[in-house]
């Protein structure tokens, strides 16, 4: 085999952005300087770029849904429909604002359609570090009657997006298993990890929709 023939694998690679284009874009947004619509766009651009710069440098396995606008987990919690009631979501697509009100809180002005509670203000969800590094994630809350729902396709419109670039990627999750159990809930006794049946149709969900779209490997 020559070198050439070796495939090449990146896990994920920076969001940030070479001059931190994805700090400057999301702190505009919270300023209220810029529009959701511009957010959205320098999140892309930044995508495309991380996408391209990898083909260009032989990378033959290029990861999607490694992109987050905050945190992966927090993404995950949002995936699966894990949003506790003070976020004032009960069904449908997630907003950004909701999104952000479970990454950062919310103000008492921060209401809108499909964050009916945060008006009254909502504290962030708490933060601890991902194992032993200095990466913090948000820990997701979980209760015994706990239901899960796709209420993001996340991970499935990133791969289509990089398709439609000309980049054939391996999408990124976090497992189920590692999702219930970087959880906690407000009850010591109870062990996320009996929702495990409960949580995997959503995955089955996800799998399913990337396998139909093209998607070779997770």
């Amino acid at each position: 085999m020559s070198l050439l023939s070796i495939p090449v694998a990146t896990l994920g690679t920076p969001r940030i952005g070479p001059r931190r284009e994805l700090k400057l874009a999301l702190e505009s947004y919270w300023a209220g300087k810029s529009d959701e619509t511009q957010l959205l766009e320098a999140a892309a651009a930044l995508r495309a770029a991380n996408w391209a710069r990898q083909k260009s440098l032989g990378v033959t396995v290029i990861p999607s849904n490694d992109f987050s606008l905050y945190d992966h987990v927090l993404d995950v919690s949002v995936m699966v429909g894990a949003i506790p009631e003070i976020y004032g979501w009960s069904a449908g697509p997630v907003s950004l604002k909701t999104y952000f009100a479970m990454a950062r809180g919310a103000q008492r002005d921060d209401h809108d359609a499909n964050c009916g509670h945060a008006e009254h203000g909502a504290a962030a969800q708490e933060m601890t570090k991902w194992f032993d590094t200095n990466y913090h994630y948000m820990v997701p809350e979980f209760h015994k009657d706990q239901t899960f729902t796709l209420s993001s396709r996340k991970p499935i419109e990133e791969y289509e997006e990089a398709k439609s670039l000309g980049c054939q990627t391996r999408p990124v999750l976090v497992g189920p298993v590692t999702f219930l159990k970087l959880g906690k809930s407000a009850d010591p006794a109870f062990d996320p990890l009996l929702l495990l049946d409960r949580l995997l149709p959503v995955y089955v969900d996800v799998l399913r929709e990337l396998t139909l779209r093209g998607a070779e490997w997770v």
